[in-house]
Protein backbone atom coordinates (compact mmCIF):
# COMPACT_ATOMS: atom_id res chain seq x y z
CA UNK A 1 0.00 0.00 0.00
CA UNK A 2 1.52 3.72 -0.66
CA UNK A 3 1.77 6.22 1.57
CA UNK A 4 -0.32 9.26 0.90
CA UNK A 5 1.81 11.74 1.76
CA UNK A 6 3.85 13.51 -0.74
CA UNK A 7 7.56 12.94 -0.92
CA UNK A 8 9.69 15.67 -1.66
CA UNK A 9 13.32 15.47 -2.65
CA UNK A 10 15.22 18.48 -0.32
CA UNK A 11 15.55 20.16 -3.55
CA UNK A 12 12.04 20.14 -5.19
CA UNK A 13 10.75 23.18 -6.36
CA UNK A 14 7.11 21.50 -5.20
CA UNK A 15 5.49 23.12 -2.29
CA UNK A 16 4.62 20.76 0.55
CA UNK A 17 0.81 21.27 1.48
CA UNK A 18 1.11 20.17 5.24
CA UNK A 19 3.43 23.14 6.02
CA UNK A 20 -0.03 25.15 5.82
CA UNK A 21 -2.81 22.87 7.84
CA UNK A 22 -3.64 25.59 10.35
CA UNK A 23 -2.27 24.86 14.08
CA UNK A 24 -4.67 22.37 16.45
CA UNK A 25 -5.51 24.02 19.70
CA UNK A 26 -2.67 21.97 21.68
CA UNK A 27 -0.06 23.13 19.72
CA UNK A 28 -1.38 26.74 19.82
CA UNK A 29 -1.80 26.53 23.82
CA UNK A 30 1.59 25.38 23.43
CA UNK A 31 3.37 28.26 21.93
CA UNK A 32 1.45 31.06 23.64
CA UNK A 33 3.20 29.90 26.64
CA UNK A 34 6.18 29.48 25.51
CA UNK A 35 6.60 32.75 23.98
CA UNK A 36 4.33 35.15 26.39
CA UNK A 37 3.50 38.25 25.03
CA UNK A 38 5.27 41.34 26.85
CA UNK A 39 6.04 44.70 26.37
CA UNK A 40 8.82 47.41 27.03
CA UNK A 41 7.42 48.88 30.52
CA UNK A 42 6.58 45.21 31.51
CA UNK A 43 10.24 44.14 30.39
CA UNK A 44 12.21 46.97 32.96
CA UNK A 45 9.52 46.51 36.02
CA UNK A 46 10.72 42.88 35.56
CA UNK A 47 14.30 43.74 35.78
CA UNK A 48 13.63 46.60 38.37
CA UNK A 49 12.00 44.35 40.82
CA UNK A 50 14.92 41.99 40.35
CA UNK A 51 17.33 44.51 41.32
CA UNK A 52 16.82 44.26 45.40
CA UNK A 53 18.95 47.55 46.21
CA UNK A 54 16.94 49.56 44.07
CA UNK A 55 13.44 47.43 45.38
CA UNK A 56 14.60 48.52 49.12
CA UNK A 57 15.37 52.18 47.91
CA UNK A 58 11.57 52.47 46.43
CA UNK A 59 10.33 50.61 49.53
CA UNK A 60 12.33 52.98 52.14
CA UNK A 61 11.07 56.41 49.50
CA UNK A 62 7.28 55.03 49.84
CA UNK A 63 7.96 54.51 53.72
CA UNK A 64 9.22 57.79 54.53
CA UNK A 65 6.61 59.50 52.31
CA UNK A 66 3.51 58.22 53.55
CA UNK A 67 5.02 58.76 57.17
CA UNK A 68 5.70 62.08 56.25
CA UNK A 69 1.82 62.53 54.91
CA UNK A 70 -0.07 60.60 57.43
CA UNK A 71 1.44 60.94 61.08
CA UNK A 72 0.66 64.84 60.85
CA UNK A 73 -2.54 64.17 60.71
CA UNK A 74 -2.99 62.55 64.11
CA UNK A 75 -0.16 63.15 65.70
CA UNK A 76 -1.53 65.58 68.80
CA UNK A 77 1.40 68.08 68.34
CA UNK A 78 1.54 70.94 65.65
CA UNK A 79 4.62 72.08 63.94
CA UNK A 80 4.39 75.39 65.53
CA UNK A 81 2.88 74.64 68.65
CA UNK A 82 4.96 76.42 71.57
CA UNK A 83 4.33 74.10 74.57
CA UNK A 84 4.10 75.73 77.73
CA UNK A 85 3.30 79.07 76.41
CA UNK A 86 -0.24 80.20 77.10
CA UNK A 87 -2.12 84.30 76.57
CA UNK A 88 -1.49 86.24 79.41
CA UNK A 89 0.89 83.95 81.49
CA UNK A 90 4.82 83.48 81.67
CA UNK A 91 6.03 80.92 79.55
CA UNK A 92 6.67 77.96 81.17
CA UNK A 93 10.56 77.34 80.50
CA UNK A 94 10.54 73.25 81.82
CA UNK A 95 9.36 72.61 78.22
CA UNK A 96 12.47 74.16 76.46
CA UNK A 97 15.27 71.82 75.37
CA UNK A 98 13.79 68.48 76.56
CA UNK A 99 15.71 65.46 75.99
CA UNK A 100 13.74 62.07 74.53
CA UNK A 101 10.72 61.16 76.73
CA UNK A 102 10.65 63.80 78.74
CA UNK A 103 8.11 65.63 80.01
CA UNK A 104 7.50 69.66 81.39
CA UNK A 105 6.29 70.53 84.64
CA UNK A 106 2.78 70.48 83.74
CA UNK A 107 2.83 67.41 82.05
CA UNK A 108 4.38 66.06 84.91
CA UNK A 109 2.28 66.71 87.36
CA UNK A 110 -0.91 65.64 84.81
CA UNK A 111 0.72 62.17 84.89
CA UNK A 112 1.39 62.08 88.45
CA UNK A 113 -2.73 62.59 88.49
CA UNK A 114 -3.29 59.47 86.38
CA UNK A 115 -3.67 61.34 83.22
CA UNK A 116 -2.49 59.84 80.36
CA UNK A 117 0.46 62.30 78.56
CA UNK A 118 1.77 61.92 74.82
CA UNK A 119 5.08 61.69 74.66
CA UNK A 120 8.04 63.63 72.96
CA UNK A 121 9.72 61.07 70.67
CA UNK A 122 13.02 63.21 69.91
CA UNK A 123 12.31 65.75 72.67
CA UNK A 124 11.43 69.54 72.05
CA UNK A 125 13.84 72.38 70.55
CA UNK A 126 14.69 75.71 72.07
CA UNK A 127 11.21 76.75 71.79
CA UNK A 128 9.21 74.02 73.49
CA UNK A 129 8.14 72.66 69.95
CA UNK A 130 7.68 68.85 69.68
CA UNK A 131 10.80 67.87 67.64
CA UNK A 132 9.79 64.64 66.15
CA UNK A 133 6.63 66.75 64.18
CA UNK A 134 8.91 69.26 63.33
CA UNK A 135 11.10 66.65 61.78
CA UNK A 136 8.27 64.66 60.15
CA UNK A 137 6.66 68.02 58.78
CA UNK A 138 10.18 69.16 57.70
CA UNK A 139 10.27 65.73 55.27
CA UNK A 140 7.27 66.73 53.73
CA UNK A 141 8.24 69.93 53.22
CA UNK A 142 11.85 69.24 51.60
CA UNK A 143 10.25 66.32 49.85
CA UNK A 144 7.62 68.55 47.62
CA UNK A 145 10.29 71.21 47.33
CA UNK A 146 11.98 68.75 45.19
CA UNK A 147 9.14 67.25 43.55
CA UNK A 148 8.15 70.52 41.97
CA UNK A 149 11.00 71.61 41.78
CA UNK A 150 12.07 68.64 39.38
CA UNK A 151 8.68 68.95 37.86
CA UNK A 152 9.47 72.82 36.93
CA UNK A 153 12.89 71.68 35.60
CA UNK A 154 11.23 68.69 33.74
CA UNK A 155 8.86 70.88 31.84
CA UNK A 156 11.36 73.69 30.89
CA UNK A 157 13.80 71.16 30.13
CA UNK A 158 11.36 69.21 28.25
CA UNK A 159 10.15 72.11 26.38
CA UNK A 160 13.45 73.81 25.29
CA UNK A 161 15.04 70.92 24.30
CA UNK A 162 12.39 69.59 21.57
CA UNK A 163 11.97 72.62 20.45
CA UNK A 164 15.97 72.92 19.49
CA UNK A 165 16.25 69.31 18.61
CA UNK A 166 13.39 69.33 15.99
CA UNK A 167 13.97 72.49 14.56
CA UNK A 168 17.57 72.49 14.57
CA UNK A 169 19.50 75.28 13.07
CA UNK A 170 20.15 78.25 14.36
CA UNK A 171 17.08 78.04 16.80
CA UNK A 172 19.17 75.18 18.07
CA UNK A 173 22.59 77.07 17.90
CA UNK A 174 21.28 80.16 19.84
CA UNK A 175 19.43 77.88 22.50
CA UNK A 176 22.67 75.51 22.74
CA UNK A 177 24.70 78.88 23.27
CA UNK A 178 22.47 80.06 25.63
CA UNK A 179 22.73 76.56 27.99
CA UNK A 180 26.65 76.74 27.72
CA UNK A 181 26.10 80.17 29.49
CA UNK A 182 24.23 78.74 32.38
CA UNK A 183 26.73 75.49 32.41
CA UNK A 184 29.88 78.14 32.82
CA UNK A 185 28.16 79.84 35.96
CA UNK A 186 29.20 78.13 38.97
CA UNK A 187 26.46 76.63 40.25
CA UNK A 188 26.34 77.41 44.30
CA UNK A 189 27.08 81.07 44.12
CA UNK A 190 24.72 81.81 41.13
CA UNK A 191 22.08 79.42 43.61
CA UNK A 192 22.75 81.68 46.92
CA UNK A 193 22.80 85.37 44.84
CA UNK A 194 19.51 84.00 43.24
CA UNK A 195 17.93 83.17 46.17
CA UNK A 196 18.52 86.61 48.61
CA UNK A 197 18.00 88.77 45.59
CA UNK A 198 14.40 87.04 44.81
CA UNK A 199 13.88 86.89 48.88
CA UNK A 200 14.12 90.23 49.08
CA UNK A 201 12.44 91.34 45.52
CA UNK A 202 9.36 89.15 45.82
CA UNK A 203 8.63 89.49 49.53
CA UNK A 204 6.28 92.22 49.53
CA UNK A 205 4.45 91.59 46.21
CA UNK A 206 3.21 88.73 48.00
CA UNK A 207 1.10 90.15 50.84
CA UNK A 208 -2.45 89.53 50.69
CA UNK A 209 -2.29 86.53 47.93
CA UNK A 210 -2.54 82.96 47.75
CA UNK A 211 1.38 82.18 47.60
CA UNK A 212 1.69 84.30 50.93
CA UNK A 213 1.18 81.39 52.76
CA UNK A 214 3.71 79.21 50.93
CA UNK A 215 6.60 82.16 51.83
CA UNK A 216 8.48 83.96 49.74
CA UNK A 217 11.95 81.98 50.10
CA UNK A 218 9.85 78.96 48.55
CA UNK A 219 8.95 80.65 45.81
CA UNK A 220 12.60 82.18 44.89
CA UNK A 221 13.66 78.26 45.21
CA UNK A 222 11.05 78.14 42.24
CA UNK A 223 12.63 80.24 40.03
CA UNK A 224 15.97 79.71 40.89
CA UNK A 225 15.44 76.00 39.82
CA UNK A 226 13.56 76.88 36.78
CA UNK A 227 16.10 79.29 35.98
CA UNK A 228 19.51 77.17 36.70
CA UNK A 229 18.77 73.68 36.62
CA UNK A 230 16.41 72.92 33.25
CA UNK A 231 19.87 73.27 31.33
CA UNK A 232 20.74 69.23 31.77
CA UNK A 233 17.65 68.25 30.88
CA UNK A 234 17.24 69.88 27.78
CA UNK A 235 20.68 68.65 26.56
CA UNK A 236 19.05 64.98 26.89
CA UNK A 237 16.15 65.86 25.42
CA UNK A 238 17.86 67.65 22.75
CA UNK A 239 20.26 64.69 22.15
CA UNK A 240 17.16 62.29 22.41
CA UNK A 241 15.41 64.18 19.82
CA UNK A 242 17.93 64.54 17.28
CA UNK A 243 18.21 60.28 16.79
CA UNK A 244 14.59 60.16 16.31
CA UNK A 245 13.70 63.02 13.90
CA UNK A 246 14.93 61.25 10.94
CA UNK A 247 13.12 57.35 12.17
CA UNK A 248 10.45 56.48 9.18
CA UNK A 249 7.71 57.39 11.32
CA UNK A 250 8.29 60.95 11.71
CA UNK A 251 9.09 61.30 7.85
CA UNK A 252 5.45 59.94 7.59
CA UNK A 253 4.26 62.01 9.72
CA UNK A 254 6.01 64.98 7.86
CA UNK A 255 4.84 63.42 4.60
CA UNK A 256 1.17 63.41 5.88
CA UNK A 257 1.69 67.69 6.73
CA UNK A 258 1.43 66.81 10.66
CA UNK A 259 2.61 70.30 11.88
CA UNK A 260 5.62 70.08 14.08
CA UNK A 261 4.10 70.60 17.49
CA UNK A 262 1.99 67.60 16.92
CA UNK A 263 4.99 65.56 15.99
CA UNK A 264 6.57 66.44 18.99
CA UNK A 265 3.98 65.64 21.20
CA UNK A 266 3.02 62.45 20.01
CA UNK A 267 5.66 60.63 18.18
CA UNK A 268 9.26 62.14 19.74
CA UNK A 269 8.66 62.80 23.29
CA UNK A 270 6.63 59.50 24.03
CA UNK A 271 9.37 57.54 22.40
CA UNK A 272 11.74 59.42 25.25
CA UNK A 273 9.62 58.81 28.23
CA UNK A 274 11.84 56.21 29.82
CA UNK A 275 15.40 58.72 29.53
CA UNK A 276 12.76 61.53 31.10
CA UNK A 277 11.37 59.19 34.09
CA UNK A 278 14.91 58.28 34.91
CA UNK A 279 16.71 61.73 34.46
CA UNK A 280 13.67 63.48 36.71
CA UNK A 281 13.97 60.44 39.18
CA UNK A 282 17.62 61.16 39.55
CA UNK A 283 16.94 64.98 39.63
CA UNK A 284 14.89 65.16 42.63
CA UNK A 285 17.64 64.27 44.87
CA UNK A 286 19.31 67.12 43.80
CA UNK A 287 16.45 69.58 44.04
CA UNK A 288 16.10 67.97 47.77
CA UNK A 289 19.93 68.34 48.73
CA UNK A 290 19.66 71.96 47.56
CA UNK A 291 16.58 73.16 48.95
CA UNK A 292 18.46 71.46 52.17
CA UNK A 293 21.35 73.53 51.77
CA UNK A 294 19.83 76.84 51.55
CA UNK A 295 17.44 76.42 54.42
CA UNK A 296 21.12 75.52 56.38
CA UNK A 297 21.99 79.03 54.98
CA UNK A 298 19.00 80.56 55.91
CA UNK A 299 17.64 80.93 52.48
CA UNK A 300 15.13 78.10 52.58
CA UNK A 301 12.06 78.19 54.10
CA UNK A 302 9.83 80.91 56.26
CA UNK A 303 10.01 80.68 60.01
CA UNK A 304 8.31 78.67 61.86
CA UNK A 305 7.79 76.21 58.62
CA UNK A 306 10.59 73.82 59.27
CA UNK A 307 12.78 71.81 56.76
CA UNK A 308 15.43 69.22 56.86
CA UNK A 309 17.94 71.98 56.36
CA UNK A 310 16.69 74.64 58.36
CA UNK A 311 16.26 71.97 61.45
CA UNK A 312 20.01 71.19 61.38
CA UNK A 313 20.53 75.06 60.78
CA UNK A 314 19.08 75.84 64.62
CA UNK A 315 20.41 72.42 66.13
CA UNK A 316 23.78 73.88 65.37
CA UNK A 317 23.05 76.44 68.39
CA UNK A 318 23.34 73.51 71.26
CA UNK A 319 25.27 71.08 69.03
CA UNK A 320 27.83 70.06 72.23
CA UNK A 321 24.32 69.72 74.35
CA UNK A 322 21.74 67.95 72.00
CA UNK A 323 23.78 66.47 69.12
CA UNK A 324 20.63 64.25 68.27
CA UNK A 325 19.03 67.48 66.91
CA UNK A 326 21.46 67.87 64.19
CA UNK A 327 22.14 64.00 63.88
CA UNK A 328 18.58 63.27 63.43
CA UNK A 329 17.80 65.87 59.92
CA UNK A 330 21.11 65.00 58.61
CA UNK A 331 20.62 61.15 58.78
CA UNK A 332 16.48 61.47 57.25
CA UNK A 333 18.38 63.59 54.34
CA UNK A 334 20.97 61.21 54.18
CA UNK A 335 18.45 58.36 53.94
CA UNK A 336 15.66 59.95 50.95
CA UNK A 337 18.58 61.21 49.03
CA UNK A 338 20.74 57.93 48.66
CA UNK A 339 17.37 55.92 48.32
CA UNK A 340 16.42 58.06 45.48
CA UNK A 341 19.74 58.00 43.83
CA UNK A 342 19.94 54.15 43.80
CA UNK A 343 16.40 53.97 42.85
CA UNK A 344 17.10 56.51 40.12
CA UNK A 345 20.48 54.12 39.00
CA UNK A 346 17.72 51.02 39.03
CA UNK A 347 15.32 53.08 36.70
CA UNK A 348 18.46 53.45 34.45
CA UNK A 349 19.43 49.95 34.48
CA UNK A 350 15.99 48.53 33.74
CA UNK A 351 14.84 51.16 31.32
CA UNK A 352 17.91 52.04 29.48
CA UNK A 353 17.80 49.98 25.91
CA UNK A 354 21.07 50.32 25.64
CA UNK A 355 22.11 48.98 28.62
CA UNK A 356 20.01 45.80 27.94
CA UNK A 357 20.77 45.49 24.66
Amino acid sequence: MKDNKTRLTPFSMHVNVEDFIPATAEEKEYMVSMRPSSTFFRDGVKRLVKNKVALISFIVIVVITLSAIIIPFFWPYRYEQMLGVTPGKPADASYNNLKPFEYGKTEQARIEAGESVFPHVFGTDSGGRDYFIRVVYGTRISLAVGFFASLIVLIIGITVGSVAGYIGGRVDLIIMRIVDIIYSLPDMLMVILLAAVLRQTIGNSLEGTILEKIGSNIISLFIVFGILYWVSMARLIRGQILSLREQEYVLAAKATGAKAGWIIRKHLIPNCISVVIISTALQIPNAIFTESFLSFLGLGVNAPMPSLGSLASDALNGVTSYPYRLIIPAVVISLIVLSLNLFGDGLRDAFDPKLNS
